[in-house]
Parts: structure tokens; C-alpha cells; sequence
């Protein structure tokens, strides 16, 4: 343990780095971080997480393909006629659709399609944006932990196999936990700040001509039709995903070894991506047009390099974590909580924290409903504001949704807190209840 405060302090400066350049600048600093540890220090390189980072490319693959077919634009379509059907509401269905977009996606960065209808239809209800537009970002993050497709659960399966837990015990606790964590966080924001009238920000900007009057809608979808059918087809696999990954007897036996759990997800996102392009008859050129694969790749190399750094420290230090720590957290395990809450700040990534950080977590003999219960509390992405909260910031006419001045007093701040600290609660009470 002579070195191990020195090499912390090499990875959290590479964390660092990494977090100015954010995506691919993150993966970068991770393989500067393990070049120090393994050729200065001479710690064995951890095995890199290839199962999950192949998973993750599948995922993404079949989502990039669904967006080519129009499926995604058909989503926000939809999305837009809910929401401006009961306006008045916004506050609470807005982070409501985010919620199940990125649920049946797999990632966050489907909802971005969705924000600027949000802000236009709550600023045409005379409804404070800032409200629908923080609880939005935060529940877009939250369902990360829920969707049987996303990086984040995914990892957890990978990195928890040795606790024989399966896809629908994730869910079982994640789904609930997390939406009624969620609703808290909408209760929160009901009445938060000044009513959108009364608002000095935006009386000043509609006085001095800055409100923009230009309406927001949704994307028309050229082929409706071949947009439904890919929607279809999607749906149908991430189903499939879920019943084949959450019964073992389902699954093909080889050298009676069954089929693995990752093996057989990034066989059927595959097959389903394959499927949509076949019977869409989507051209080739529209297949790399979309942004969701760029940006989910983005997301794959810093998930690449953090958790190769971070797993490789973690990972030669795992005996003393054991008999010095172990007690303590199974005694206190909302202190393992608190250790996923901060790396996820530090690294901008739930997935990236719990690769990083579950192995150790089993390790020290934590129960599984324990470790499931605990996996909101990777989500604390939002302290630090990102892509997400500016482009809300931006999409906000009236001006009621603020990064602040000092960092982290921003609009999301407190609406994140609450609604991740409930939802940790809520997945406990699920979990010792189902468990």
C-alpha cells in the first residue's frame, strides 16, 4: 500500500484531464493513466471490459439503424402530440416520455430530440420551463439504471455474474425504484421558482425583443409506415433481449456451457438491427447519417479507457479492500453508495462507475439486492453540468432554466439530488421487500 495514494492521486488527475476534454478525451486520459500505472508503477494490467464495450456497440448499432429508419423521429412525433395535448402538465410528462425514450433506447442521447419540445410547450402554457426542462435531464439519467439495454445494467450483469442475478431482478427494483424516485423529483420542481409571468429574466427578455417567437416542432417522418415497421421490430427484440437474458433454460448450451447472458444480447440487438435494415429497405448512405451511433461510440472509448485505469488500480488492491473494508460496508453499505455517487461525478459516466466499481462491490461480499439497489447512485452526472444541461439552457427561451456562476448552483442541481436519493430509497425498500 506504499504507492497506492500516489497512484489514486495519478488516476483522479487523469479523471481530471480526461473531464476537461469529456467522450474520447476521457478514454484518452485513461490510457495515459494506466500507461503510468503498469510502466512506472508496474501493476498487471486489468483485463478490459470487452464483453460490455461489444455489447454497447451492439446496442448502439441497432439504435443508429432504427434512427435511419425513422423510428426515432416517429418516437418524438408521438411524444410531441402527448405533451401537447395536456400542456398544463408538462412538468410532469415531460420528464415522464424522457424517461421511457431512454429506457427502450439504452441511452440518454435520445432524449435530446425531445427538450426543445418541452421548453416550447411549457413556454406556450406560461409554465416555468426550467421546471419540465430539469426534471427531464434528470430523468433521462435515471433511466439509464432501468433499461434492459443500457450500458449501465449491462455492465452490471457482467461485472455481478458471480451473484446469479438475472436481467428482470435489475428491473424488478430499477424500474419502480427509479420512476418513483423520479415522480418525487417532479413533486419537488411543481412550484420551484417564480411563475413564468412574474419571472424577472424573462419579463426583461420579452421587453427588450430578446424572447424569440419561433415555434419548435418535432421532425416530420418522410415514411411513416417503414418508421412503425423498424419501431415494431425494435421493440420486439429488446423484449426478446429481456426474456432470453432473464431465463438460462431459453438459451443454447455448448460443451454444457449455456449461452451467456452478453453473448446473447449482442447476438439479438444484432439480429434486430439486421432485420430493420432488411425490411425497411433502408439505403446505405442513410445508415451513417445519424448521430446517435457517433455519439454512443463516443461514449464506448471513454468507458474503454476509464474502466481499464480505474479496474486495473482497483483491481491490484482488491485483497486489502477486502480485509480492511468489507465489514465495514456490509455493515454500512450506503458507504458504497456514497463511492459510486462521487467517481460517477468525477467521471461523467454511469456505466464507465459501475464497471469500474461493482467488481469491488462483490468482492466485499455485498448482497446482490444490495449492489441493484445502490446503482441510482452512479447517476450523479448531473452535478457538474454536461452536453444535457447546456443544450436545455440553450433550448430555453424565457431564460428560467440557469447554468449559474459558481459550477454547480445550476437548475439541476437540487431536482438531480432529491430525485436520486429517492429513488436509492425506494430501490432499498423493493429490494428487501422482493429479496
Amino acid at each position: 500500500m506504499e504507492f497506492f495514494w500516489a497512484q489514486l492521486a495519478v488516476v483522479l488527475v487523469c479523471i481530471a484531464i480526461g473531464g476537461k476534454f469529456g467522450g474520447i478525451g476521457l478514454g484518452a486520459a485513461g490510457g495515459l493513466g494506466l500507461f503510468i500505472l503498469s510502466f512506472i508503477f508496474h501493476l498487471a494490467p486489468d483485463s478490459p471490459s470487452v464483453s460490455v464495450i461489444l455489447i454497447i456497440i451492439s446496442v448502439i448499432t441497432c439504435t443508429a439503424i432504427l434512427q435511419a429508419a425513422g423510428g426515432l423521429d416517429l418516437l418524438v412525433g408521438l411524444a410531441e402530440k402527448i405533451l401537447r395535448a395536456r400542456p398544463n402538465s408538462i412538468t410532469f410528462l415531460g420528464p415522464l416520455i424522457c424517461y421511457i425514450f431512454t429506457l427502450l433506447c439504452g441511452t440518454s442521447y435520445i432524449a435530446f430530440s425531445v427538450y426543445p419540445v418541452i421548453s416550447e410547450i411549457a413556454t406556450d402554457a406560461r409554465v416555468r420551463p426550467e421546471r419540465a426542462m430539469s426534471m427531464s435531464v434528470i430523468a433521462a439519467n435515471m433511466a439509464l439504471v432501468a433499461s434492459p439495454i443500457s450500458a449501465v445494467v449491462v455492465g452490471m450483469l457482467a461485472k455481478a455474474a458471480s451473484l446469479n442475478i438475472s436481467l428482470l431482478d435489475i428491473l424488478a427494483i430499477t424500474i419502480p425504484g427509479t420512476l418513483l424516485g423520479c415522480l418525487v423529483g417532479c413533486l419537488f420542481v411543481y412550484k420551484k421558482g417564480a411563475e413564468l409571468a412574474d419571472d424577472e429574466e424573462f419579463i426583461r427578455r420579452q421587453k427588450s425583443g430578446e424572447f424569440d417567437q419561433q415555434k419548435v416542432s418535432a421532425k416530420q417522418v418522410d415514411n411513416p409506415a417503414q418508421a412503425k415497421l423498424g419501431l415494431a421490430i425494435f421493440a420486439i427484440g429488446v423484449l426478446l433481449t429481456v426474456i432470453l437474458s432473464s431465463f438460462e433454460g431459453l438459451r443454447p448450451v455448448f460443451d454444457n456451457q449455456t449461452m451467456t447472458v452478453a453473448t446473447t444480447l449482442q447476438i439479438v440487438m444484432l439480429t434486430t438491427a439486421c432485420l430493420i435494415m432488411l425490411l425497411c429497405r433502408i439505403s446505405p448512405d442513410a445508415l451513417h447519417e445519424g448521430s446517435t451511433f457517433k455519439s454512443g461510440l463516443v461514449g464506448v472509448v471513454g468507458i474503454f479507457g476509464l474502466s481499464w485505469m480505474t479496474g486495473t488500480l482497483f483491481g491490484h488492491y482488491n485483497d486489502v479492500f477486502i480485509l480492511n473494508f468489507s465489514s465495514i460496508l456490509n455493515e454500512y453499505p450506503m458507504l458504497f453508495g456514497l463511492i459510486l455517487f462521487s467517481l460517477s461525478i468525477l467521471i461523467y459516466s454511469p456505466a464507465a462507475t459501475i464497471i469500474a466499481l461493482m467488481p469491488l462491490g462483490v468482492s466485499m461480499g455485498l448482497p446482490a439486492y444490495t449492489l441493484i439497489a445502490l446503482l441510482p447512485a452512479a447517476c450523479a452526472v448531473f452535478i457538474i453540468p454536461g452536453g444535457a444541461q447546456i443544450a436545455c439552457v440553450a433550448f430555453d427561451r424565457t431564460g428560467s432554466t440557469r447554468l449559474g456562476g459558481y459550477v454547480v448552483n445550476h437548475s439541476f442541481l437540487m431536482p438531480g439530488m432529491v430525485s436520486l436519493v429517492m429513488s436509492v430509497i425506494f430501490c432499498m425498500i423493493i429490494a428487501n421487500t422482493l429479496f
